[in-house]
């Protein structure tokens, strides 16, 4: 996206600051919100009227602020104003509207999978474009949209570089999407792992830390790093490809075509081997099945605590490189976790050379199958915090 010059640009970072202050801290007077932002009362009071004007700021009735004039709360509202987060995975395709206040307005999940065939991006087009219409027929404007995809993206973030369990790299997906929108929604792409980090962070249970840890759990398990609110993306933008550490079983071959990848071990196929259960339509309906079963099989709750070992390995060795603050695990480990996390939180105190000093909190993620999505809703706000789009 072009920068801005001059006034506008300051106008726009000014604009922004408010923005991410009522989204950060919560409501606050004209006052307040120059004191937080350190601009002066006359440019909140500009910013404020503008941002009123066009629905993304209410200002609540007076309140008693001492002496003086009483003071009016703003809050964000920003109910027409919409970020869209899309995922692409194995078997399904989602979609998430989220709009300025950090409200979700529109969920939605499809199954794709059939016969072992990845989903096409048409199928993924088809979906956002069926949520496109229902959010500009209900009168909201969609300045952004983010694709969470299950592999590398490359620096432009527009292209998918490698995603081995989908077969395609999607090249034009970006294009795609901002095609089927008419060319008026800006659209980058990110690792699902990535996204679904930064849904649990703003949303889900890592709010309370600094530093954390998401591992996804899909057919592929990869990890976001977030630290300080922020993504850390390595040098060339392609942090947390752990599934693909060798560190699984040598014998078993992954998606990639190696052999010994951590994946090929903890994945969900690899966990529906070790229970001898079919694949239902999407990773979560796979796991509450595979839990349903475990209630009355022990060989299937052994299998689980297995598995739960082979997470644990992993999970130390990036929790020593890492020293997170907390790890989440999502995906179809999400219904599993009273199965997975006691052998896996077992294996992490004894591998974790840290663990006297601190152990790592294994958590469950509380976003569901949307977190990846949830988060690309996120990431496509991001500029309007930035000051890089106009509201």
């Amino acid at each position: 996206m072009s920068v801005p010059a001059g006034s506008e640009y300051v106008r726009r970072q000014n604009i922004a600051l408010v923005l991410r202050s009522l989204r950060a801290f919560g409501p606050a007077t004209r006052t307040e919100l120059a004191r937080r932002t350190g601009l002066a009362k006359a440019t909140v009071g500009t910013i404020v009227g503008g941002l009123r004007a066009g629905g993304a700021v209410s200002e609540d009735e007076s309140v008693p602020s001492g002496r003086g004039r009483p003071g009016r709360p703003v809050s964000l509202a920003g109910e027409s104003i919409i970020g869209l987060g899309l995922e692409v995975n194995v078997d399904y395709v989602a979609a998430v509207a989220l709009d300025l206040g950090g409200r979700v307005k529109i969920a939605e999940t499809r199954s794709v999978a059939a016969a072992g065939r990845p989903p096409s991006t048409s199928e993924l087009v088809g979906l956002a474009s069926d949520v496109r219409a229902t959010l500009l027929g209900d009168g909201h404007t969609i300045v952004g949209a983010t694709v969470a995809v299950p592999g590398l993206v490359a620096h432009d973030n527009r292209t998918v570089s490698w995603a081995p369990n989908l077969g395609w790299d999607g090249k034009q997906l970006a294009a795609e999407i901002e095609l089927a929108f008419g060319g008026e929604c800006p659209t980058t792409i990110d690792n699902d792992a990535n996204c679904a980090a930064l849904a649990e962070a703003a949303h889900g249970v890592t709010v309370d830390v600094d530093h954390s840890l998401y591992i996804t759990g899909t057919v592929g398990i990869g990890a976001g790093i977030v630290q300080d609110g922020m993504l850390l993306r390595g040098g060339a933008g392609l942090a947390g490809e752990v599934g693909h550490m060798p560190i699984g079983d040598p014998r078993r071959r992954c998606g990639c075509g190696r052999l010994g990848c951590w994946e090929a071990s903890v994945g969900l196929r690899a966990m529906l081997r070790a229970v001898q259960m079919p694949e239902e339509a999407t990773p979560l309906q796979t796991a509450i099945a595979v839990a349903a079963r475990a209630e009355s099989d022990p060989l299937v709750r052994e299998a689980l605590a297995g598995l739960g070992h082979d997470l644990g390995i992993g999970l130390a060795t990036l929790a020593t490189v890492l020293d997170p603050s907390a790890i989440v695990l999502g995906g179809y480990f999400v219904p599993l976790g009273q199965y997975v996390v006691p052998a896996a939180q077992e294996v992490l105190a004894d591998r974790l050379p840290s663990a006297a000093i601190h152990l790592p909190e294994i958590r469950l993620s509380s976003l569901g199958i949307h977190a990846a999505a949830l988060g690309a809703a996120e990431d496509a706000l991001a500029d309007v915090f930035a000051g890089a789009a106009p509201l």
